[in-house]
């Protein structure tokens, strides 16, 4: 019995420290939870009974910086929380939407201090950069340096000066930031994108702010690629209540939620269907939980749920889970050649791809009629030493493309195309023509990933592995050790490009090796050394885990991943990750009949 990949577990909340009131500022509203750009004269900075605590009385100016530190985690009333740290100047001049840097191990360092003023250092190791709608990028770098100028007002220490922009502790953000899924459309209508964001609201505020977010669209790199249903001239009308019309409290609870879409009565049936599917797999994610009364233009968007609402069963067909389903069972190399894991045994798979004994790597499409592998050309150098072969499972296959390097294939989710690496500088799509049987190499535009990144990185060659998402629209890859995702971009002539790439696992010591998608927003990658061989990171950097390396003996050379099963390659084994039946850990059992050589393969 597998399981399923361990996930982060969410850490309690801080104890709040609740002494004495702050001095009571000027002002009358309220910024929203977004922190979105607001006149500071506008804020109401007096703390409210349900407010956040007032800072320490008496506390050492040191001391004082690090609950700061813990406080600006908190976004609502425009950080209203870490503006009480501050003196009346320095909170009306501090812009808090500017920039937010999310850093770990943070010191405070004392520069000078006499009676009434103090210079400190913060100096931290910096995590992540937190977009404005709440997108989450990890960064490596030189460490974050902030001078703060801090003074005494009425016998306690404030801060009186400070940079713009919100920097907070990882371990405050964890406690007050949880990560939620935004979908979006791919580019065949025929299944949703995870769009990964960071928010920190009340739970009876999450769905009108994950549909604001929805209605905002996605992140600018993927514009290009997916399709927004919830975008002009469709918006929310009016107020999102519960399923019965009540206003309070709404997705708190088993009440619903119900909604009405202006301009939606225009939509086409199928479009109707999308845009149920975006808002419903959006908000269920979130723990939002249904019926789900979707209105167009006040009257019932599908007649066929008028009464009842949708469920998340009504637009499951739509979800990424869908498309990650394995319908072909456990393959593997063996020997060189192609084989099949089944129940009673390890036998070696019909046709080309199962009779020879020169394979050095193999993708089979999703629906198990096509394979592509690598072989050993058996030629001496100069000559290229490596050939792509594609061909039917079970049939003939035919070379595609030869190099010194190939790397392992990657198949659509529909099998029209499997990618390959070639010397590590050239990717390829090998465009299998169903119709006519017939496939033919196409080379795929890179140049966007060699550019200069907006933080003036540069991805560097060779690229070692390369993934297709499930859904199509993102790739994961290895380049110079290190792990990127990138956006799949179809070019209006029919070409593709690889843009957009964003490094993940920026905290991994030693080079990643082989990577896999295990769902539609998380990625398993194996590197490296002995400690800590195989992780699981978020597609946006975020929520890297050292998964369970129990009875692994690495090096481990690949894994092959999943939602219901994962495996890795040892230097002894295919193992595969198993439940424990005694409740415990979970653990890495060995796959038998494969071989210390043997390496597994899924569909994909």
């Amino acid at each position: 019995m597998t399981v399923e990949p361990r996930k982060i577990s969410r850490l309690t909340a801080f104890a709040a420290c609740a002494l004495a009131a702050l001095t009571a500022l000027s002002g009358c509203a309220s910024l929203p939870e977004n922190s979105s750009p607001q006149a500071l004269g506008t804020i109401n900075r007096e703390p409210t009974p349900d407010g956040p605590p007032p800072p320490i009385e008496n506390r050492d100016p040191d001391l004082l910086l690090r609950d700061f530190l813990a406080a600006t985690a908190d976004p609502s009333n425009g950080h209203l929380a870490a503006r009480q740290f501050m003196t009346p100047a320095a909170s009306t001049a501090w812009d808090d939407a500017i920039s937010t840097t999310i850093v770990e191990r943070p010191d405070t360092l004392r520069e000078s201090r006499s009676g009434d003023r103090a210079t400190y250092v913060i100096r931290a190791r910096k995590v992540a950069e937190l977009a404005a709608d709440g997108s989450y990028r990890a960064v490596e770098g030189p460490p974050l340096e902030n001078k703060i100028e801090m003074s005494k007002v009425d016998g306690q220490w404030r801060i009186d000066e400070l940079p713009d922009g919100v920097v907070m502790d990882k371990a405050a953000f964890a406690k007050s930031y949880r990560r939620y899924v935004l979908y979006f459309v791919d580019p065949t209508g025929t299944t949703l994108v995870p769009d990964l964001r960071w928010i920190a609201a009340p739970k009876n505020q999450l769905a009108a702010r994950l549909l604001t977010l929805i209605s905002a669209g996605t992140q600018p790199a993927l514009t290009p690629v997916v399709r927004n249903q919830l975008t002009a001239p469709v918006t929310v009308r009016g107020q999102i209540t519960k399923a019965n019309g009540d206003p309070d409290e709404v997705g708190v609870g088993l009440g619903g939620v119900r909604i009405d879409f202006a301009g939606a009565s225009g939509l086409s049936p199928r479009d109707r269907e999308l845009l149920a599917g975006q808002v419903v797999l959006t908000l269920a994610s979130a723990e939002v939980l249904g019926p789900y009364m979707l209105l167009a233009d006040g009257k019932p968007l599908d007649e066929r749920f008028a009464a009842t609402g949708w469920s998340v069963a009504d637009v499951q067909q739509l979800s990424p889970a869908v498309q990650s389903q394995n319908r072909i069972g456990l393959h593997a190399l063996r020997g060189g050649a192609l084989a099949q894991v089944t129940e009673t045994g390890v036998l070696n798979a019909p046709g080309y791809f199962g009779t020879v004994n020169n394979l050095q790597a193999a993708a089979i499409s999703p629906d198990g009629q096509f394979v592509a592998a690598v072989a050993e050309s058996g030629r001496p150098a100069p000559e290229p030493q490596r050939t792509l072969m594609v061909g039917s499972y079970g049939g003939t296959a035919f070379p595609i493309a030869e190099g010194g390097s190939i790397s392992q294939p990657s198949w659509n989710s529909d099998g029209s195309a499997a990618w390959a690496v070639i010397d590590g500088e050239k990717v390829i799509r090998a465009v299998n023509d169903r119709a006519t049987g017939t496939v033919s190499p196409q080379e795929v535009d890179i140049s966007a990933l060699k550019a200069a990144q907006p933080d003036d990185s540069m991805l560097r060659l060779p690229i070692t592995e390369l993934r297709i998402s499930r859904t199509g629209v993102r790739a994961a890859l290895i380049a110079d050790g290190k792990v990127y995702v990138t956006v799949v971009e179809r070019r209006p002539n029919g070409t593709y490009a690889l843009t957009s790439p964003l490094a993940i696992a920026v905290g991994l010591s030693t080079r990643a090796v082989s990577l896999s998608w295990l769902t539609a927003d998380t990625i398993m990658i194996a590197r490296e050394g002995n400690i800590d061989p195989v992780s699981t990171v978020s597609i946006d950097g975020s929520q890297l885990t050292s998964q369970i390396s129990q009875n692994l003996t690495p090096p481990v050379r690949l894994v092959s991943a999943s939602p219901q099963h994962q495996y890795v390659a040892d230097s002894r084994a295919v193992l595969e990750l198993t439940s424990n039946p005694d409740g415990g850990e979970p653990y890495w059992r060995e796959v038998p009949g494969l071989g210390s050589s043997a390496v597994p393969v899924l569909p994909g």
